[in-house]
């Protein structure tokens, strides 16, 4: 607020009211000379990040007493410790644990340290520091803790050797806390050899073959050259081998035919058909068939529920299998199927809105009334609008989108709560000087890790009110998307710009709340987004693709630095996306599928059988691409809600998908 604004507000006020206004104003224009005063070095700050990732020590140091008094100091003090960690004593580590208590970067230099202390097997060091790490988010650490609780009572219970499990099967790189732990407990018969094996498993299924190494000499140490032998070449493997009895050859056969089915499932199945079904368990030949079915549905072939249908036991599946076994089932229409490969699945997975809906629709559609109910009953579960199935689950129930009832307002406590944050203002310095990854991770920190359970709704409201204020985007939606029992419908779908967006998608008949669902996806309204793979700017625009659409509509004098710019960006976004939409007929589902993975991949997993659209993006082979398509349809459907102010259908916006008919022409062929 400008002064001249604050004395026209303190003419209008009463007398009593007077003083508690000036004096606000004036320790806030202290607190804005004093954080000036400290931030001049703002440089030294983004010297030092860059330090930071070369691994530069002896920069680090010369540095850090030019950053002592800025509000970024906990960084800097943080990158430069960090940097000398292997090195440093327990006394310096307590020190800048003392120094930054109650900070982001005091408790994760406290997960730095309890990692290496986990690695060197220093115990007690371990132990004097792990009950006071709030976070507590990092998966090698906690096991960790449940191996030294195990050492301490010379037994697991069924709840850690649990936690273990699932903590390493989640893991995919090779990791030394939960691969200790899960050696102590197979060694002590805590765990069974068999997870040893389907670690392995998952392993190689996810090209790890380090980590399934280390799992096999876990189980069967012998067995390591023999492991070496078929991760060399796994053809060759195959072809040498003719009889498998023991468990760990049938195993490592077992990995070798995972390595082919990956490559090639169609001669994976020809060889477990063949040469290898009657050599092996049937639980092995289950895993095998789930694998082999997994990879031949992300291909989106015919042959997958054929493949799948030589499973004999669900429940011999991993949840990743079990998912592609429903998605093939529901391109073919096999409710019961699907139903079967849901009730199969882990507790947690099941109790994913995607299998809460599909089961629902399985029972519905298998018919009777005591279906229906259940079906009935499990809509109700996640009927709103949250999300894509949380959107076709309330359309189920025979309503719309509207826009949810807004929440009350923020208390100027509450506003003022969020403002005094310090762990919030250092999240929004960092961001503003360019330091968003760590800005972003110190706001999810204080948002979500600070607290046990994270902050209450109203915190969050006003977190992410606070964010929106300052038109950091990104963190006002994902802040304001954790509230459990309220949603602020304007925070979590803001429309910066929007005069812009409406008019640019107007103007070539592109509908604006789509515009807005995709931007809101690709870069949350970051202006200064760029990807891994170089698109830029609000609308994630290539390079190439700006060159293409920019000569397609006649764009003169069109260089690529102008992509950074927002009317060019969204110029530029919003007309190769209404040129995607023209040429997959309209279909909203075929052009964010495109705009996210090119428009080859979704012209190719289009063919086949029409079916719904909701039926097609749950198949979509790329997980990013499923999810995003998933997303932008969900989006779109809230701010159409928003912006016409009535109720919207999400089955509206699907539609079907199926083949191009071959009579029309394609609308853009050089399309990239």
């Amino acid at each position: 607020m400008q002064f001249a604004s604050i004395l026209a507000s303190v003419r209008r006020r009463p007398r009593a009211a007077l003083s508690t206004l000036v004096f606000s104003f004036l320790a806030a224009a202290c607190a804005t000379q004093s954080a000036s005063a400290q931030n001049t070095n703002d440089d030294v700050l983004l010297q030092m990040k860059q330090a930071a990732q070369r691994g530069d020590k002896a920069r680090l140091s010369a540095l850090l007493p030019q950053a002592r008094g800025h509000v970024l100091e906990p960084w800097a003090a943080y990158w430069e410790l960090k940097a000398r960690l292997p090195d440093a004593s327990q006394d310096d580590v307590q020190a800048f644990l003392a120094q930054y208590a109650g900070t982001y970067q005091e408790d994760r230099l406290r997960n730095d340290w309890l990692l290496l202390a986990g690695q060197r097997r220093d115990w007690n060091g371990f132990t004097s520091l792990h009950p006071a790490f709030r976070m507590n988010d990092d998966a090698q650490v906690r096991c960790y803790a449940v191996l030294i609780e195990t050492l301490q009572s010379g037994t697991a219970t069924q709840g850690q050797a649990d936690e273990v499990r699932r903590n390493w099967f989640g893991q995919r790189d090779l990791d030394d806390g939960c691969l200790t732990a899960a050696d102590r407990m197979i060694g002590a018969r805590q765990m069974s050899p068999n997870d040893a094996w389907k670690k392995a498993r998952l392993s190689i299924e996810a090209n790890r073959p380090q980590a399934a190494r280390a799992a096999v000499i876990i189980v069967a140490p012998e067995a390591i050259p023999l492991f070496d032998e078929m991760n060399a070449n796994v053809g060759k493997f195959l072809a040498s081998r003719a009889v498998v009895a023991a468990k760990s050859r049938r195993e490592i056969v077992v990995l070798a035919l995972i390595k082919l089915a990956i490559a090639d499932p169609e001669t994976a199945a020809s060889q477990l058909d063949s040469k290898w079904g009657p050599m092996l368990s049937a639980e092995e030949r289950n895993w095998l068939w789930g694998t082999i079915g997994r990879q031949a549905a992300t291909k989106l072939s015919p042959a997958a529920n054929s493949y799948f249908a030589n499973v004999t036991k669900n429940s011999d599946l991993s949840d990743e299998m079990l998912a592609w076994k429903a998605r093939a089932a529901l391109r073919t229409g096999d409710w019961k199927i699907v139903q079967a490969a849901i009730d199969a699945m882990s507790d947690t997975q099941r109790q994913d809105p995607t299998w809460i809906y599909w089961k629902a629709r399985a029972l519905a559609d298998r018919g009777g009334d005591e279906r229906r109910a259940q079906a009935r009953a499990l809509y109700e579960s996640i009927a709103g609008t949250r999300g894509f199935y949380e959107l076709l689950a309330l359309e189920e129930l025979g309503q719309r989108a509207a826009v949810p009832a807004r929440p009350a307002p923020l208390t100027a406590d509450e506003k003022k709560a969020a403002r005094n944050n310090p762990a919030l203002n250092r999240a929004l310095y960092a961001i503003s000087i360019g330091l968003r990854p760590e800005g972003t991770r110190e706001w999810n920190y204080a948002t979500n890790l600070h607290d046990r359970g994270g902050m209450g709704d109203r915190e969050l409201l006003a977190a992410a009110d606070l964010a929106c204020q300052r038109e950091v985007w990104d963190r006002c939606i994902n802040t304001s998307e954790r509230t459990k029992g309220t949603i602020d419908v304007d925070q979590r779908f803001p429309m910066p710009f929007r005069d812009m967006v409406v008019r640019k998608s107007q103007e070539i008949g592109l509908d604006p709340a789509y515009v807005y669902g995709l931007i809101r996806q690709e870069s949350r309204f970051v202006m200064d987004a760029r990807s891994g793979v170089g698109a830029s700017g609000l609308m994630q625009v290539m390079p190439a693709t700006a060159r293409w659409t920019a000569k397609k509509i006649g764009l003169s004098d069109f260089t690529p630095g102008q992509i950074t710019d927002r009317e060019t960006n969204i110029t530029i976004g919003t007309n190769y996306l209404k040129l995607a939409l023209d040429d997959f007929d309209g279909s909203m589902p075929l052009a964010a599928a495109a705009y996210n993975a090119g428009p080859g991949r979704p012209r190719n997993w289009r063919n086949g059988p029409i079916m719904e659209a909701a039926i097609w993006a749950e198949n979509v082979p790329f997980n990013e691409t499923r999810d995003y398509v998933k997303k932008v349809l969900a989006n779109t459907t809230n701010y159409a809600a928003l912006i016409t102010g009535r109720p919207q259908s999400i089955k509206d916006k699907l539609g079907r998908v199926g083949p191009r008919d071959a009579a029309e022409p394609e609308t853009n062929k050089d399309l990239p």
